[in-house]
């Protein structure tokens, strides 16, 4: 069996005692401490189940005052926007210099992984003053063996509000927590694409995102319900661009009108889009000079078990486990599996079709088999053509002849027409990678358990889970990871992941 090797975290099939070490030096790094993100009663060692039940559609519960408080209901934008823990520019920087420089006396983390969400951790603990070392099996690479890159680097990145297109986001926990750690994402991303020389340098840009239904969503049914009262959450929620054009949309992107069965709806906004291999480098680059050590180095066993060690040896207060499609097996969580994904890479240049400018979708919320409509620019030629979830499959052995892949073509050139004469990029014309999945959906959250042995909590913090959307939830998550180390560090017990805004 053909496993992705480089999964993005990279994090895993070696032992603690026998490990190769290459490690880069860079700068320094303090902090501020932030206030606890969560507070709950529950603290079960055994269990990451959170007991209490949820109600997944807040805003909806609000505008029906079904509030206990005693104030007013709020907006999604007035719930989704306000109190960013991570604001761009103002306490975290896309420049090289830090905001904070650590102190002799700085809490010093390791972060086990280098994808997205391991890198966007460790530039906010850079810019508060932490001391940073990351480590991973690999780092991001454009060479000529595509396999070797990072899953940070196949995925789509294009921003959205969650649930994503691709794969479920079911449960209600986790999926009030991304509706704010995306919007925090949403505006830094956003600041560093509205930079002209930024923009250029990370691979980061806003484009129209355009979205289509085979049903009218006001329809009295539960499906348009649940995908009215999703629209209405994106509308409120402040995203810049935002127009409910309906089944005209079609028309004016030009999407074949009678798409299996018709284009019924439709709405766009403007979001960030990320050329992922341009920003993985420009990532690492920057925070290389802000001061981070970065060690190469697998790990595979359960985290708990070699905290003490880790932390001896990096001399570190606490230690991030931001190891993607891995978390599970770093923390003895056995609910997280692959989703496998695939893209088409075609020559966008507008020689051989009209050259697409916005990306269009029709999700999985719409899908029945997970095979969707994923169109999206990746770079002012590249034209990305997804897209496909398959759950649990670990082999990366899919080729322009396999039938989901030929069934992904087929679908796009019936959606968009001007397709069918898109020439394949012939450097990279397949990318396919291991969406980090869970059944619980993101986690963000310190170690419950405690070994027999030890005399105080564990100082480990989980952030994994993030299935096709690290990209759309980095600097929330990066947020709510800082809180939760400065628990950790100043010795509070550790608390379930627990619906709490």
């Amino acid at each position: 069996m053909k496993r992705n090797t480089t999964e993005d975290n990279g994090v895993y099939n070696l032992g603690l005692l026998s490990w190769t070490v290459q490690t880069f030096y860079i700068l320094h790094s303090t902090t501020q401490p932030l206030p606890p993100l969560r507070k709950s009663n529950m603290f079960n060692t055994q269990s990451y189940t959170n007991e209490h039940s949820v109600t997944s559609h807040l805003y909806q519960a609000e505008r029906q005052n079904t509030q206990t408080q005693q104030s007013p209901p709020r907006t999604p934008a007035e719930r989704y926007n306000n109190n960013h823990k991570l604001v761009m520019n103002e306490n975290i920087t896309p420049h090289p210099q830090r905001l904070v420089q650590p102190q002799a006396d700085s809490p010093h983390i390791l972060i086990v992984g280098a994808g997205v969400i391991g890198l966007v951790t460790a530039w906010a603990l850079l810019d508060r003053g932490y001391k940073v070392t990351v480590l991973s099996k690999g780092w991001a690479n454009v060479g000529q063996n595509h396999g070797d890159r990072l899953t940070s680097q196949i995925a789509g990145a294009l921003w959205e509000f969650p649930p994503a297109v691709c794969g479920s986001h079911i449960d209600a926990v986790s999926l009030e927590y991304s509706k704010h750690w995306c919007m925090t994402a949403y505006w830094a991303w956003k600041q560093i694409a509205d930079d002209a020389g930024l923009s250029r340098e990370a691979g980061v840009r806003m484009t129209q995102s355009n979205f289509f239904f085979p049903q009218q969503l006001s329809d009295e049914n539960a499906k348009c319900q649940k995908l009215m009262n999703k629209m209405m959450e994106i509308a409120g929620s402040g995203v810049e661009g935002f127009r409910h054009a309906g089944a005209k949309l079609a028309e004016e992107r030009g999407v074949n009108p009678k798409y299996e069965g018709g284009i019924m709806d439709g709405y766009e906004l403007s979001v960030p889009v990320i050329d992922t291999d341009q920003a993985m480098h420009w990532l690492t680059n920057l925070v290389l000079s802000k001061g981070a050590t970065m060690t190469t180095r697998t790990i595979e066993t359960d985290l708990l078990l070699v905290e003490k060690d880790l932390r001896n040896e990096f001399h570190a207060d606490a230690i991030v486990n931001a190891t993607g499609l891995y978390g599970g097996a770093l923390s003895g969580d056995d609910s997280c599996s692959p989703l496998r994904g695939a893209l088409l890479r075609v020559v966008n240049d507008g020689t051989t079709f009209p050259k697409v400018n916005a990306a269009l979708s029709i999700s999985a919320d719409v899908s029945e088999d997970n095979e969707i409509i994923f169109i999206v620019p990746r770079t002012d030629n590249i034209l990305l053509i997804g897209g496909i979830a398959q759950d649990n499959q670990w082999d990366l052995d899919l080729t322009l002849d396999t039938p989901v892949v030929q069934r992904m073509r087929a679908r796009a050139n019936e959606f968009l027409p001007g397709l069918k004469n898109a020439k394949l990029d012939p450097a990279y014309p397949l990318a396919q990678g291991l969406r980090p999945a869970r059944s619980k959906n993101v986690r963000v959250e310190r170690e419950l358990r405690r070994l027999e042995s030890a005399e105080s909590s564990s100082r480990i913090v989980h952030c994994y889970g993030h299935g096709g959307s690290g990209w759309s939830l980095s600097f929330g998550c990066a947020a709510d990871v800082i809180d939760l180390l400065d628990e950790a560090i100043e010795g509070k017990e550790p608390e379930a992941m627990n619906y709490r805004i």
